[in-house]
């Protein structure tokens, strides 16, 4: 199976890389779109039902009190699922997300996760709004449906501007712009590299206690590792610090390991805290392919393996 190379922003114009994303991810993700899925991560709905008989294991949160006061027999509420989405992504192009050692940078591959969560959403009158921040500005788009919007948010996003060095970015407050006021129940998407403070973690356990929340985590192999090349010069693009490491020594490079283990270690343990669904997408790894085997186990496991 040919696979498509990894999109560049840099070396091409933003028009032509979405143009290539719409065909390639449409291509490959619009099996997944078949079936009575209403969005990306199927869910029981808001719209309230009929009520039932209670059955262990059911949620009690739903309980029908009045019917179980009227019938002595405990009953819950079932609850229709609803027949628009709203889709709300928040992106992160602050500095940390210009670095890139493989195919692409990370600033790239945030773009393609969110050309594919529009591609997988945007059907059926379902809406799509997104906040992008990079510690410089925060762009906020109205959620809207219909393809046309859909292609105006990512050319939005495509050409946004770097964002300023030494300027960090601040995913906590673009995330609580989606808290208050509170909105109805949908899918909050997050893509980001989950790095630096960890203000992002409060505001998303909010925001998981009333919508299905996927994260979309962008990492780059060399902050997982580093190679043996020498004395090599670092800048933190956020806070401008520069540091010298001596990646020659092998006891550093262990280190470095260890830390940066722990360190998305700590990040997996957070968005699960959240509720939150994983999905990590690498410079060095087909992006497609990993949110393909993503969308398909989510899907699988959401519906007990048939589609609802």
């Amino acid at each position: 199976m040919t696979l498509p190379a990894s999109p560049r922003l840099a070396d091409e114009s933003a028009e032509f890389v979405l143009r290539r994303l719409e065909l390639t991810v449409r291509r490959k993700l619009d099996g997944l779109l078949q079936g009575n899925h209403l969005g990306l991560l199927p869910g029981p709905g808001s719209e309230a039902g009929e009520s039932r008989i209670y059955h262990p294991g059911d949620d009690v949160r739903r309980m029908d009190w009045p019917v179980t006061a009227r019938t002595s027999v405990p009953h819950i509420r079932q609850t229709i699922v609803d027949r628009e989405l709203e889709t709300w992504v928040v992106v992160d192009l602050s500095a940390s997300l210009d670095f890139g050692t493989a195919r692409c940078e990370k600033r790239d591959l945030a773009i393609a996760g969110l050309a594919a969560i529009s591609y997988l959403t945007m059907h059926g009158g379902n809406r799509l709004g997104a906040i992008i921040t990079t510690g410089t500005q925060v762009i906020r788009i109205p959620a809207r449906p219909g393809r046309a919007a859909g292609n105006r948010l990512l050319r939005i996003a495509a050409t946004t501007p770097r964002a300023e060095s030494g300027r960090r970015g601040d995913l906590g407050a673009a995330l609580e712009m989606l808290r208050r006021p509170p909105r109805r129940r949908g899918l909050v998407v997050v893509i980001s590299d989950f790095l630096g403070d960890t203000s992002w973690q409060r505001p998303l356990r909010g925001l998981g206690a009333r919508h299905d929340v996927l994260a979309i985590e962008v990492v780059d192999p060399r902050e997982l590792e580093l190679p043996d090349v020498g004395l090599v010069t670092m800048v933190d693009p956020e806070s401008g610090q520069t540091i010298e490491v001596p990646t020659q020594r092998r006891d550093v490079r262990e280190r470095f390991a260890q830390a940066a283990g722990e360190q998305r270690a700590e990040i997996t343990a957070a968005l699960r805290r959240a509720g939150a669904g994983h999905l990590t997408l690498r410079t060095d790894r087909e992006w497609l392919l990993d949110m393909v085997r993503y969308v398909a186990n989510r899907r699988h496991t959401a519906s007990g393996g048939a589609s609802r």
